[in-house]
């Protein structure tokens, strides 16, 4: 496992990351003892950038998270992880009724189910782009930072343009961003933007809700609870979130033809992944994994060295030219 520091902050993260959605059983069930194998692959991996959210299983995911923590770090003596979460999509704040307390109080919550003196990173996650732009809630957390609450904030966007505001406030430190090769656009502007500003990039959705690891086909069935049933077409919120807002059927004939691009032998999840690494304003990558195998195999992109030049204009022309027209809603 390679680490890259993380923009502004001082922290020196894994270059592939967890993705802790899944913990908080949003995507099915799961259980106690496979959530535990995941994070013990995980550490055994050298993954030490681990990303939640307050609404991840209503606390579930932060709370089997900082369970671990106290059984595996604090009491163990194993550095713990860079353990990041988000605020802002709780029904207390969403969509309208966010106040300084409000917010204080939610993540004085989350600190209490990770453990530990202060919270690594906050995240605002995806909350109105108007919010943020009156200024209240960045200096809300600028006073959290003050207090010793957090220790660096940043925001999870939707859009690029909502990504290209955030990079020019100041204290922010992190972008999560939505970016693969089914969604290439911050390649033309936002990377050199987040480097000029420091801040660094946090890539979600890597292998657009499971399509790129290659591995569904057009009858995929999928749980009633998990988002790539019930918000398939964005029914629900930002269709964009799932399979990066390309109709499922689209989006496996599409996988068919981006396999003719991959070297030879190479699983396309980790081609996908270390196509993503490549891009230097990249600090880290928060892939989901709903088994130990698959935070294994994620992990392996990290060694690889980096694909070549040619083949990445293949792939720009790839997105362009096939996949950008199909993809809906605001990029």
């Amino acid at each position: 496992m390679q680490y890259r520091t993380l923009g502004k902050t001082d922290l020196r993260v894994s270059e592939i990351g967890l993705g802790c959605w899944q913990l908080g059983g949003d995507f099915g069930t799961m259980e106690d003892e496979r959530a535990v194998a995941i994070l013990d692959e995980a550490a055994k991996q050298g993954i030490t950038f681990w990303d939640t959210a307050d609404v991840y299983g209503a606390g579930l995911s932060e709370s089997r998270i900082g369970r671990w923590c106290e059984e595996n770090c604090d009491q163990a003596g194993q550095p713990r992880p860079t353990i990041v979460t988000k605020v802002g999509r709780s029904g207390e704040l969403y969509p309208d009724k966010y106040t300084k307390e409000r917010v204080r109080a939610n993540l004085t919550a989350s600190l209490e189910r990770i453990g530990g003196d202060s919270l690594d990173l906050v995240q605002l996650h995806c909350v109105p782009i108007d919010l943020i732009k009156q200024g209240d809630i960045l200096a809300w957390l600028e006073d959290f930072k003050s207090e010793g609450l957090i220790r660096h904030y940043g925001a999870s966007v939707e859009t690029i343009e909502e990504a290209l505001y955030c990079v020019a406030q100041p204290g922010i430190a992190t972008l999560q961003i939505i970016f693969s090769l089914f969604r290439q656009d911050a390649v033309e502007k936002l990377f050199a933007a987040a480097q000029r500003a420091n801040v660094g990039i946090i890539v979600r959705l890597p292998l657009a809700s499971g399509l790129l690891g290659g591995k569904m086909a057009a009858s995929q069935q999928f749980a009633a609870e998990d988002h790539r049933h019930f918000n398939r077409d964005g029914q629900c919120f930002n269709v964009g979130e799932t399979f990066a807002g390309l109709p499922f059927e689209k989006g496996v004939s599409l996988v068919e033809e981006l396999k003719q691009l991959a070297p030879n032998d190479l699983p396309l999840g980790r081609f996908a992944l270390r196509w993503i690494l490549d891009h230097p304003a990249v600090s880290t990558i928060i892939a989901g994994s709903s088994r130990p195998e698959q935070v294994a195999e994620n992990a392996q992109a990290s060694d690889m060295a980096p694909l070549d030049g040619a083949l990445h204009e293949e792939l720009a022309a790839f997105y362009l030219a096939r996949v950008r027209p199909l993809v809906r809603g605001a990029v």
